[in-house]
Parts: C-alpha cells; structure tokens; sequence
C-alpha cells in the first residue's frame, strides 16, 4: 500500500505542531525566574562581601598606623604611664573628624614582654585591637608586636 500525502497536508501537521503548550511555557518561566532571583542573590553577596573587606582593611590601617607611631617611642616614652592612651576611636572615613558613621573604638596595651631571656627586661610587648559593629556583628582585629629598650627609636631621633 502506497500512501500519498499531498503539501498542503505537511503544511498543517507542521504548523500544528509548532506551538508550546502551557505547562512548557509555565517552566521556562519559572527557570527564568530562578535565575533572576538566584542573580540578585549574587550581586546583595558580593556587596556584602566587599563592604566587609572594605571595613576589615581600614581596621588594619588603624592598626597599621597605631603600630607604627607606638614602635617610633623612646623607651621613657613607652614606660611612662597615660603618655599612649589606653583607648581610642576612629572613624571609618579617615577625613571624618566629626566620629559619624562606622566607628573603631580601640585598646592598647603595653606589657613585659613574655620572655625568660636575660634580654626580656629590655623589651615590651604590645597590643593594639580594634573593635567595630557592622551588620548587627561585632567584629574584632588585633596586632602585636615587641619594642626593644635598644631598638628603631634610637636611630630615628
């Protein structure tokens, strides 16, 4: 038996089944909804991402920069007591003189540094931390080092 389909017929079966129905329709919505959810998802992520490197790397300025002062003391300086204060504040925006916005509030301490050598009595540890309050999280960072009686000081002055 021999069948003979005319054009006019393969032009309808085509057309016939050209459409979409509604159940594909309705899934490449919801796949197209995902992927727009799961893109801002991404961009809030990586926002909150660099805001927080952006808060972790001024508190390392701030302690870069409490370090650098404090190793730059003579020996009398660092032994006499209220000459570097125990606590201090600044901002986040280093032209900020007003403290509004994000804040670091600040420690530092100075202690025998914790050495059982006979050169021990002529070095001092210290420690200088840094706290702050972003996204309802307190964060913490912290830096130490030692001073030496004989040390940097003296060949800078």
């Amino acid at each position: 038996m021999r069948m003979h389909i005319t054009c006019r017929q393969r032009g309808k079966r085509s057309q016939a089944g050209a459409a979409f129905s509604l159940v594909e329709v309705m899934v490449s919505f919801g796949i197209i909804g995902m992927l727009l959810v799961t893109l801002f998802v991404a961009f809030s992520s990586g926002f909150a991402t660099v805001e927080l490197t952006r808060e972790d790397q001024r508190a390392t300025q701030i302690l870069l920069e409490k370090m650098e002062v404090i190793r730059l003391y003579s020996w009398d300086q660092l032994n006499t007591p209220g000459f570097i204060p125990a606590q201090f504040e600044a901002p986040f925006y280093a032209t900020n003189e007003a403290l509004t916005g994000l804040v670091y509030t600040g420690q530092v301490s100075i202690s025998n540094a914790p050495l059982t050598e006979g050169y021990g009595v002529d070095m001092k540890q210290i420690n200088v931390s840094v706290d702050w309050n972003s996204s309802h999280r307190m964060h913490h960072r912290e830096m130490s080092t030692f001073v030496s009686r004989y040390g940097l000081q003296n060949y800078i002055y």
